[in-house]
C-alpha cells in the first residue's frame, strides 16, 4: 500500500462518481471559496446536519487533499451499515427498515468499498461515545505535516431540541488542537469556518444547497496567557462564527 496521498489520487475517479450521486439532484451554492487555505496546516470547521452531503461538497470543492475525522463505526462494514441503517430510519420512519432490504446489495458495496478504503486515505477514528485524546493527538500529527484536517461539529443530522438546530453547540477538540500547537510547537494554524443549509433534506429531493465559507480565525487573536479560558474563547469564536456563515446564507 502506498501513501495516503496515492491511495487517494487512486480512488479519486470513484470518489467523483459517488458524490455526484450522493448530492443527486441538488444544486451547490457555495460562497467565498476563496477563504480555502491552499497549502500548510489548516482546519477546516463547520456545522454538520447532512452527513455524507457533507462530506462530498467538501470533496468536490476543496482545493486540496482533506483529511477527515470520522465516526469511528463506518471503519468497519458492520458498523457502517448500522449508521446507513439509522439514516434511514430516522428521515423514513419505520419504511426506512424496508428500504434498507430493498437497496442492501448497493449498500453492502457502497459500505464494503468506503469501510475497505477510508483508513486507507488517512481518515482519523473518532470515538464519539468515548475519549477523544487519541484522535486530537492524530489530528495534531497531521497538522504539523502541513495537512488540512476537517472537523465537522455535529452527527450528521439536525436537532430540532437545540437552541440552534442547525448548528450544535461545538466540541473545545478543535480548539485544544489549535492551542496545543501554538504553545508546543509555536504553530499559529490557521481554522477555516463554513456553514451549510440544506444538506439536511433528503436524498433524491430537489434543492439549493448553500455553504458559506469564511476567512480563517486563529487562536492568537483569542490568546488569553491560561489554557481553559484561551481554548473557551476561541471555541465559542469558531461557533459564533459558523452560527454567522450560516444565518447569512439564509438571505440568499
Amino acid at each position: 500500500m502506498g501513501t495516503h496521498e496515492q491511495e487517494f489520487d487512486r480512488i479519486r475517479p470513484f470518489l467523483d462518481r459517488a458524490t455526484r450521486l450522493f448530492l443527486l439532484p441538488k444544486k451547490v451554492d457555495l460562497r467565498g471559496g476563496g477563504n480555502f487555505v491552499r497549502e500548510g496546516p489548516n482546519i477546516i470547521i463547520g456545522n454538520h446536519c447532512g452527513s455524507y452531503k457533507d462530506v462530498s461538497i467538501l470533496l468536490r470543492n476543496v482545493p486540496r487533499m482533506i483529511y477527515f475525522t470520522a465516526n469511528q463505526m463506518i471503519f468497519t462494514r458492520e458498523g457502517a451499515s448500522e449508521l446507513v441503517l439509522r439514516h434511514l430510519r430516522r428521515h423514513m420512519g419505520t419504511l426506512g427498515g424496508f428500504v434498507h432490504v430493498i437497496l442492501r446489495p448497493f449498500y453492502n458495496f457502497m459500505v464494503d468499498y468506503i469501510s475497505g478504503h477510508i483508513a486507507a486515505i488517512g481518515t482519523i477514528p473518532v470515538d464519539i461515545y468515548g475519549s477523544k485524546r487519541e484522535s486530537i493527538i492524530k489530528c495534531q500529527d497531521y497538522l504539523t505535516k502541513g495537512r488540512a484536517v476537517i472537523a465537522l461539529q455535529g452527527r450528521g443530522r439536525v436537532h430540532p431540541k437545540e437552541p440552534h438546530p442547525y448548528v450544535k453547540e461545538f466540541r473545545r477538540g478543535v480548539s485544544i488542537m489549535a492551542y496545543n500547537l501554538r504553545r508546543e510547537s509555536g504553530l499559529d494554524v490557521p481554522v477555516t469556518p463554513l456553514s451549510f443549509y440544506g444538506t439536511h433534506i433528503m436524498w433524491g429531493v430537489p434543492a439549493t444547497i448553500r455553504v458559506n465559507v469564511g476567512p480563517p480565525l486563529f487562536i492568537r487573536d483569542h490568546w488569553t496567557g491560561e489554557e481553559a479560558s484561551t481554548v473557551e474563547a476561541f471555541r465559542a469564536a469558531l461557533q459564533r462564527t459558523v452560527a454567522g456563515l450560516f444565518r447569512e446564507s439564509l438571505s440568499w
